[in-house]
């Protein structure tokens, strides 16, 4: 079986998930498309370097993420960093002939998402396999809602409605990580999370055309955290801790009209008290309407206007073997698949692309597109008035 030696750039919270999704993908997609081998993870932080080495099973650690680059053993690179690092990581690599998946959103500048999308379109040429993970679309049950869409069962869209609503940095004493700096991040909740929802709407829905939003933030400025390791809430810093202005947006709410002539709604944030990983999606057409939660990420909420009238209503399918992957997964409905078993799935088609030769489904270009929509959102906020969408 073909072996594929990894060279993981970034060992924080999304270097395990990655590590995780590779290191299961076999376990379940069996037999494999190809066998990962965990080579070399680089992370700027010396100790968090030898420790993931450790902890993930490394053989090698590096400070330098041109080490892994440059390393004619390395056959995959995977891009964990802040988002600003984005871009000169995934150009260089797909420059020395590497395959690539590197973590949404694309790029902190729209530009440099412009310049990923082009390299990765030169490295095609080449046979070199490039991903953005937005993991999020690859759920089963947003698979099945895309296949009755697909087929049909719901008729023409009329509209779609979207939410991504966290907690995690509700709280003022929640520490100023990267992802509250506009320099690093790019941009707050709009890059981090309303880019996923972005995407889920457009794999539905098709490209979306033109939008008119808002754009808030609540939260001025946090306590700077030691060290930078991304925290994401899970710790408080005292009233006494110095405080950094916070330069990016806390919550964005727009409307959106769709080039199929649908219409729909997307609103985020991370400042909503009660809800968790909150992403949620109501989509009606002619012929029917379809809903899911992430919070009950194995339903999927259907209703078809087909039905008898004294029976019409919203039904629960639970999504198990007869399903998108159910065979790689668990054998019984409501056994239920979580987050890790997400991150396989997303690298089983990452994995399969590169053995079989293929782009796919959310390649540079998908990611550099969900940035244009992103633009157009701050954009349109700005200026108070509807924004197209860059072709």
């Amino acid at each position: 079986m073909k072996k594929l030696n990894i060279g993981l750039v970034g060992a924080g919270f999304m270097g395990k998930a990655h590590v995780v999704g590779y290191s299961n993908m076999p376990k379940l997609f069996w037999p494999a498309p190809a066998m990962p081998v965990f080579k070399t993870v680089c992370d700027i932080v010396p100790e968090i370097a030898e420790e993931a080495k450790e902890r993930f099973g490394f053989e090698r650690c590096c400070t330098d993420w041109h080490d892994i680059v440059n390393d004619p053993e390395i056959d995959v690179v995977s891009i964990c960093t802040p988002n600003n690092a984005h871009a000169e990581v995934a150009i260089a690599a797909l420059e020395a002939g590497k395959h690539v998946i590197c973590e949404k959103p694309i790029a902190s500048k729209l530009e440099d998402a412009k310049a990923m999308a082009e390299a990765a379109k030169v490295a095609a040429d080449k046979g070199i396999v490039s991903m953005n993970a937005y993991q999020y679309r690859r759920v089963p049950a947003i698979d099945l809602a895309k296949k009755f869409i697909d087929e049909g069962s719901i008729g023409k869209i009329l509209n779609i409605r979207c939410t991504y609503l966290q907690s995690w940095s509700a709280d003022p004493d929640s520490p100023l990580s990267w992802r509250f700096q506009k320099d690093i991040a790019g941009a707050g909740t709009l890059g981090d999370i309303t880019s996923h929802v972005v995407d889920i709407a457009q794999y539905l829905a098709g490209d979306i055309d033109e939008v008119v939003s808002m754009m808030q933030t609540y939260i001025k400025e946090r306590p700077v955290q030691e060290g930078g390791v991304d925290l994401l809430g899970t710790v408080k810093l005292g009233a006494d801790a110095p405080r950094q202005v916070v330069d990016v947006d806390d919550e964005n709410s727009f409307l959106v009209k769709f080039k199929s002539g649908a219409v729909g709604s997307i609103e985020a944030t991370r400042n909503a008290w009660g809800r968790n990983n909150f992403i949620t999606i109501e989509l009606h057409g002619t012929e029917g309407s379809l809903a899911f939660n992430y919070e009950r990420l194995n339903e999927l909420q259907v209703c078809f206007a087909k039905d008898p009238d004294d029976r019409r209503g919203f039904k629960t399918i639970y999504t198990g073997p007869a399903h998108f992957h159910g065979e790689a997964t668990w054998n019984i409905p409501g056994m239920n698949i979580g987050y890790g078993e997400l991150k396989a799935i997303e690298m089983y088609e990452f994995v399969k692309a590169i053995a079989e030769g293929y782009q796919p489904s959310t390649s540079f270009e998908v990611g550099y597109r969900i940035e244009r929509v992103c633009e157009a959102v701050a954009e349109s906020a700005e200026n108070k008035k509807w924004e197209k969408v860059r072709d």
